[in-house]
This record gives structure tokens, sequence and C-alpha cells, in this order.
């Protein structure tokens, strides 16, 4: 079974939620941020935790996990900004 690695940046209260669930899950998404983004480089993550959650919140942490890639090929990759910020 082939993987694919990503990141998700996140906040001091999601990363609470998901240590509760033994980081092997993401918590149900917020009805004010109701689509997951995971990104694919981990330099894009930590841009996004440094310049989002850091200031909304007080710092930002950086998730990396793997995907099985056949899942993943039902999704189109969006760049939000240049190839650099793929997700």
């Amino acid at each position: 079974m082939e993987t694919v690695t990503l990141w998700r940046p996140v906040g001091p209260e999601e990363l609470a939620l998901i240590r509760e669930a033994d980081m092997r899950a993401f918590p149900p998404r917020l009805p004010e941020q109701p689509i997951f983004y995971p990104v694919t480089t981990r330099d894009y993550a930590v841009k996004i935790a440094r310049d989002w959650n850091v200031p909304a919140s007080g710092s930002g942490f950086v998730t990396q996990f793997e995907v099985r890639k056949d899942f993943l090929d039902h999704y189109e990759v969006q760049e939000a900004g240049g190839q650099a910020h793929r997700e």
C-alpha cells in the first residue's frame, strides 16, 4: 500500500483534541472552518502555523501523517498563491 505524507498546522486547542484521540484522528471540523486543509510540504505547514496559529492562539504546531495514495487520488491538489503553497 503506497502512502503520501501530508502536514497540517494546528493551534493548541486542536492539538489537545488530537492528543485525546491518541494521535490517531483529527477532531470534527468547526462550523466556521468546515473544510479540512492538509498541505503537501512541511515548510508550508510551518509557515501557516507561524503566520496564522501563533498570532491567533499564542502557539502553533505542525502535525504529520500518512494517507493512502489511492484515497488521495480522488482529490485534486490546489495551489494557494503559488507552487510552494499546495494543499
